[in-house]
């Protein structure tokens, strides 16, 4: 036990692997975070499970929802896995599926709409373009980089990451507006969303600049991420469809399960269909 302590130098070690199995920047980014928080935590101590389940028992004193306790806890058990340090992995929370979600997290169509209409009428046409870009094929954000000329000319996209490969097909209308945007701006081949210095955009640059236009729009901030552009995107493509197993692959998921996350409704809706049953006499 005297050796097991987290190192930078185990913790570079870590992120390593992490980078070899082509994990997204954002999941390595998370990954090592919650182990220097833990690491930060335990201080001096060394790893054992006791010392996870009270960190575990922390975290929930702190207040924090059950959902962001596993998040971390699963971070930690890759890190415990990539050390061998199985012994000490903890069983998370068990939570119960939700059947609904509240409205204040849910990005409606309207705002959506309203977004989009007041990056155009701030002459901001590049972000809401990629906004409707991201809404309208239900790409990641990591993902914006495969939009490119030779895609819109085609029609379709090719994305390949994290070892997983799929074709998305892009509406017409999006794929002239992507062409002529790349064309305004002297891009005649690769990537349509690129910054003024010609590199791609940086997840955090898009997520700044659409929180910058909350206000502006009348959106709520905490609505606005380009992942709830995602969730908006399944939630009404499978209205359309009724099909969650084509919904599952257009959104490159491994498990249908996780495809289920991105259809909870707003509670209104649940609510709706409550009254609708008129069991109340």
């Amino acid at each position: 036990m005297k050796d097991r302590r987290i190192t930078e130098e185990r913790r570079l070690a870590f992120e390593g692997r992490l980078r070899e199995e082509e994990r997204s920047r954002a999941t390595v980014e998370k990954y090592c975070r919650e182990v220097v928080a833990f690491s930060r935590w335990l201080g001096r101590e060394a790893v054992t499970k006791e010392a996870v389940l009270r960190w575990k028992d922390a975290l929930l004193a702190r207040g924090l929802r059950p959902a962001t306790v596993n998040g971390k806890l699963t971070a930690l058990s890759r890190f415990f896995c990539f050390t061998g340090w199985e012994d000490c992995r903890v069983r998370q929370l068990r939570l119960q599926r939700r059947i609904f979600c509240g409205r204040e997290k849910e990005l409606s169509r309207e705002e959506y709409e309203r977004l989009v209409r007041t990056a155009r009428e701030k002459g901001q046409k590049g972000l809401a373009l990629l906004l409707e870009a991201i809404c309208s094929t239900g790409i990641r954000v990591s993902e914006v980089r495969f939009l490119t000329v030779e895609a819109a000319k085609r029609g379709r996209a090719e994305i390949s990451l994290k070892g997983k490969s799929r074709v998305i097909l892009l509406p017409e209308k999006l794929c002239k507006r992507l062409l002529s945007y790349a064309a305004k701006r002297g891009i005649r081949r690769g990537e349509v969303f690129l910054s003024k210095t010609g590199r791609s955009l940086d997840r955090r640059r898009i997520w700044r600049e659409m929180k910058a236009l909350c206000p502006l729009a009348g959106v709520r901030a905490e609505k606005v991420f380009p992942h709830n552009l995602r969730h908006l995107f399944a939630r009404v493509f499978y209205e359309i469809t009724r099909d969650i197993s084509k919904l599952s692959d257009v959104l490159g998921h491994s498990s249908m399960e996780t495809t289920r996350v991105y259809l909870i409704s707003a509670g209104a809706e649940h609510r709706r269909a409550l009254e609708r049953m008129r069991l109340i006499l």
